[in-house]
């Protein structure tokens, strides 16, 4: 298993450093594990003037899986927009072709009350969000700003999807259904959006091989609603980059906090990046605060995803568990009856569990 750490900004590499153990832990048991460590993001611009540079994506292209922290920071807002720690991110997925994008949404027992729902209404809550990560109005050209023809200042950006790129992110939403609930969702603007309507005409002609899977659709207002009316009701979601990214921050709060999810994006072949769906949070950088969870169980979809190994997966996934139910919280999942505990020391408990 050759991994590539990248801490990334902020509290990047607090999160990370906690994730390392528990890999660490499995190479003293054994586990064929070779970790090579590079920088992504503002680290990468501070150290080689880029935000992906040539060294880094050299050691990812040889990599298995990447492991990420988290990546940006406001001391980066000035630079030009291609030197700003985003567009490292944006590079990697786009290099390593890494297209599909999973992010589950899940409820542990032990944080319903850290939900800013009540409990009726997301207890048991398990929803897979696959989103399309390469393509859509992130990438699309042209775009850029210009002078119109009255003068004023003007933005402008492309969405657009070919059908090879919807064709392969339904696949893996169809996979993913066929192995959860056999229930998927796809969410678009077919009512406005040419795009949408073509998204719409693929995802339906490819459920027709997939007869076992009950298809829906969905525009994407109304699936912001209902993630907040009714969310159990979705099994799997699959939709485009841009409401990929909107609908899985929302659903991130569901499950009590931004810091309790995981995330993998994969290429066609599951070579992955994983990585937390939360920020960089430099407002705490550098004071043991952070939550370090949602960067471990990221390492439970690597091990799942990527090498094949349920057996390490499951440990993690049990190893949180045990520490939640112990009762230790950081900040963002604390109530009046929990132990309060810092990074390192939630790293600590899950090496310990583990």
């Amino acid at each position: 298993m050759k991994i590539l750490i990248l801490p990334g900004d902020g509290i990047g590499s607090e999160i990370v450093g906690q994730a390392v153990r528990v890999l660490e832990k499995f190479k003293s048991e054994g586990v064929p594990i070779t970790l090579s460590h590079g920088h992504l993001g503002g680290a990468a611009y501070d150290a080689h003037g880029h935000p992906y540079p040539e060294a880094t994506q050299q050691l990812a292209r040889d990599a298995d899986a990447i492991l990420l922290g988290c990546v940006g920071g406001p001391n980066y807002d000035t630079l030009p927009r291609a030197l700003r720690p985003e567009q490292g991110l944006l590079g990697i997925r786009k290099d390593l072709k890494l297209f599909a994008n999973l992010r589950p949404a899940m409820l542990f027992p032990e944080l319903v009350a850290s939900s800013s729902l009540k409990p009726e209404i997301v207890s048991g809550l398990d929803i897979m969000i696959i989103r399309e990560l390469t393509g859509d109005i992130y990438f699309g050209q042209p775009r850029g700003r210009r002078t119109n023809a009255a003068g004023e200042d003007e933005g402008f950006d492309t969405m657009h999807y070919a059908r090879s790129e919807i064709e392969r992110i339904a696949r893996v939403g169809f996979e993913a259904a066929m192995k959860r609930g056999k229930k998927l969702c796809s969410v678009d603007k077919a009512n406005v959006l040419d795009t949408s309507i073509l998204w719409r005409e693929v995802v339906t002609e490819m459920g027709k091989h997939y007869p076992e899977v009950q298809l829906s659709h969905m525009y994407v207002d109304n699936a912001a609603m209902q993630l907040i009316r009714a969310p159990k009701q979705f099994d799997v979601i699959v939709t485009g980059n841009i409401f990929g990214d909107i609908l899985s921050d929302e659903a991130s709060m569901l499950a009590g906090s931004i810091g309790m999810l995981p995330s993998a994006s994969l290429d066609a072949n599951n070579k992955g990046m994983y990585e937390p769906i939360h920020g960089s949070a430099p407002d705490i950088a550098g004071m043991d605060k952070a939550n370090p969870l949602a960067t471990i169980l990221s390492l439970s979809m690597m091990m799942r995803y990527t090498f094949g190994r349920d057996d390490l997966a499951a440990r993690i996934d049990a190893a949180v568990r045990s520490v939640l139910a112990s009762g230790k919280r950081t900040g963002d999942i604390a109530d009046i009856n929990c132990q309060l505990v810092g990074t390192k020391a939630m790293g600590d408990a899950v090496v310990s569990a583990i």
